[in-house]
């Protein structure tokens, strides 16, 4: 007896794990609704041209004038020159005179240094000069101011006349030349307003 009832617990235990093996094997062959295979995007790459930005470079500077060009004469329609109405002898060969009456505004050098083409950052190179020098009594106005280059090799330039308008003006104190001929000489061409004058005794 206890044979027989051994034998059918055993048969009733392996029909039960028979039916779990088939519902699993049932449940992994059921698709589920809904679900929908999962899948992976790429992004493209995309690469933009590198660009390299530029300066442009600064224009260069105007020409200067055809009287710069060829030496340190100034232009005879910028620069004609110009006197102190009425000034005379006494009152430029008094001492300090020159100097109470330089005054020549910021605004008119940059003018001066415009007019004739010359960047104003380059003025190092020039003197700010009056044709007709204070010495002599000549004005502050812009027409008779101009670049002056200084002195080069071969080329007489700012240097060279303070030299000359000192002489004249030693001629005009002494009494051995007219000052209103002196002003004339230096505004025509002050590289020869010496001609024909000595500053010896």
């Amino acid at each position: 007896m206890f044979w027989y009832l051994l034998g059918r617990r055993s048969g009733r235990a392996s029909a039960a794990q028979a039916l779990v093996v088939l519902a699993l094997a049932a449940g992994c062959a059921t698709s589920h609704p809904g679900s929908s295979p999962i899948t992976t995007t790429v992004a493209p790459i995309t690469t933009e041209p590198i660009t390299t930005e530029t300066t442009p470079a600064p224009p260069p500077p105007p020409a200067p004038t055809a009287a710069l060009a060829k030496g340190a004469l100034p232009d005879p329609a910028l620069t004609p020159g110009e006197a102190l109405p009425g000034v005379t002898a006494a009152q430029v060969c008094h001492a300090g005179w020159a100097r109470a009456h330089r005054d020549v505004p910021e605004a008119e050098r940059h003018a001066v240094f415009a007019a004739y083409g010359v960047p104003y950052a380059q003025r190092g190179g020039y003197e700010l000069d009056h044709l007709i020098s204070l010495e002599l009594g000549g004005d502050n106005a812009q027409a008779n101011l101009w670049p002056e280059p200084h002195d080069r090799p071969g080329l007489p330039g700012s240097q060279t006349k303070d030299i000359i308008e000192n002489r004249l003006h030693d001629l005009v104190c002494s009494g051995r030349l007219d000052l209103a001929i002196a002003q004339r000489a230096v505004a025509a061409n002050w590289q020869t307003a010496l001609a024909g004058h000595s500053s010896s005794p």
